[in-house]
């Protein structure tokens, strides 16, 4: 029995069934590249779905992680560390937000930006304040409040109800939001670049429409930037490619390199609203995951990884166009630096298959979506060899007619 099979073996046995894994296993990585237990070489253009935007191994991150662990991993919020303050301050400095709150993850990390909301939001307009206006299409998590504000049935199927009183409207529709927020809105919830949804865009004319309508009704407007912020659009916080500030931003994927770290943001408005004893986490905000945030924040400035973000991002863009131009599987290229989306014509999962079987590796959401999420450290010749396997994955060539009426739409 292969190293493979022993531990796929072992995981059928006694793990719950709720992944449905690619067939490798990886015993470790360094840079861009994954490597599997018979040495294998992967070009990963995944990164951990976002959180390993600077690659694996990164010999600064390893040092930290060493240094800290030998000093202090976890002390509990009890007491005071030396580096949640610090990253706390570093956070605010960036977005222009306020206040932190640190937890373990994403979804957390939204359970806690509802609560926060709607502590301010009774204290706005008493208890009937309550009702929070989400998208259609969206993905925030999967504990109830997250999964409440979810705008896929797929994720909620089975584990109704969810929170009450969540209305939902399809993205960049600025009338039908309108229609949906009014003076009991708690919170606007949203994605900029939706991410399980298809690297789907927030259009600027909507995202002020929903600022307009937050201020109008003491409402929070709260961005969930777990996978399109922190750089990967280029910026450290996605909120900035659009130009519209939120009340609440959450945050996690690549904070802390891999170790488990999120938070939401927060204007003192709203942070203002919570005393102690009303939220609190065990091990969000550890002395490990917090100095490890920030030499993560660090590294993205001393190495110029944004402006590498912006730079390759928009090579791996022209390439996706190209082959919209030239092959008759794909549709449309969406997203921008390193949140992008191929749109196939055809489901996707084959061509994510048969790149692992050439050592490349894709990912797919929304059954037709490839998904691109590279470390912030990829460079034009990854993005070139990665199009190379797509290119041979994709065989049929388009028509001269269908070609053009690609080019005139991309």
């Amino acid at each position: 029995m292969s190293r493979l099979e022993q531990i796929a073996d072992l995981e059928k046995r006694f793990l719950l069934p709720t992944y449905n894994r690619y067939p490798v296993a990886f015993e470790r990585g360094r840079g861009v590249f994954l490597y599997d237990f018979d040495g294998k070489k992967y070009l990963d253009f995944v990164a951990g779905l976002g959180v390993n935007a600077l690659g694996h191994a990164h010999p600064r991150i390893v040092k930290a992680i060493r240094e800290q662990a030998a000093k202090l991993v976890h002390i509990s919020n009890l007491y005071y560390n030396e580096y949640q303050g610090r990253l706390a301050e570093r956070l605010c400095q960036l977005s222009g937000l306020d206040r932190a709150f640190f937890s373990n993850s994403g979804t957390e990390a939204m359970e806690g930006a509802i609560k926060l909301a709607r502590l301010a939001a009774h204290r706005a307009g008493g208890a009937a304040k309550s009702q929070p206006v989400a998208l259609q299409g969206s993905y925030h998590g999967r504990t109830f409040g997250a999964m409440s504000l979810t705008g896929q049935e797929k994720y909620r199927k089975g584990f109704e109800p969810m929170l009450e009183e969540v209305t939902f409207v399809p993205q960049n529709d600025v009338e039908g939001l309108r229609a949906a927020v009014n003076a009991n809105t708690c919170a606007i919830v949203l994605e900029p670049i939706f991410g399980e949804g298809g690297i789907l865009e927030c259009s600027e004319d909507f995202l002020r429409a929903c600022r307009t309508l937050a201020d109008q009704h003491q409402a929070a407007l709260i961005f969930d930037e777990i996978q399109c912020g922190l750089g990967r659009t280029g910026k450290f916080f996605a909120f900035q490619s659009f130009g519209v500030m939120p009340d609440i931003v959450t945050i996690a994927k690549p904070i802390a390199a891999g170790v488990p770290l999120g938070a939401f943001l927060a204007k003192e408005h709203f942070a203002s609203a919570i005393s102690p004893g009303q939220h609190g986490t065990t091990f969000g905000g550890g002395p490990l995951a917090c100095r490890v945030g920030l030499e993560y924040l660090a590294i993205v400035e001393d190495e110029k990884l944004l402006d590498n973000v912006i730079r390759v991002g928009g090579h791996l863009h022209q390439q996706l166009q190209e082959l919209v131009a030239k092959y008759a599987a794909t549709r449309e290229v969406r997203g921008r630096g390193f949140i992008q989306g191929l749109v196939l014509d055809v489901p996707a999962r084959p061509f994510v298959e048969q790149g692992l079987a050439a050592g490349v590796l894709f990912n797919v959401t929304q059954d037709t979506v490839l998904r691109f999420l590279p470390p912030f450290l990829l460079q034009e010749k990854h993005v070139d060899k990665g199009i190379k396997v797509l290119k041979k994955l994709l065989g049929k060539k388009r028509g001269k007619a269908s070609r053009a009426m690609a080019e005139a739409s991309s």
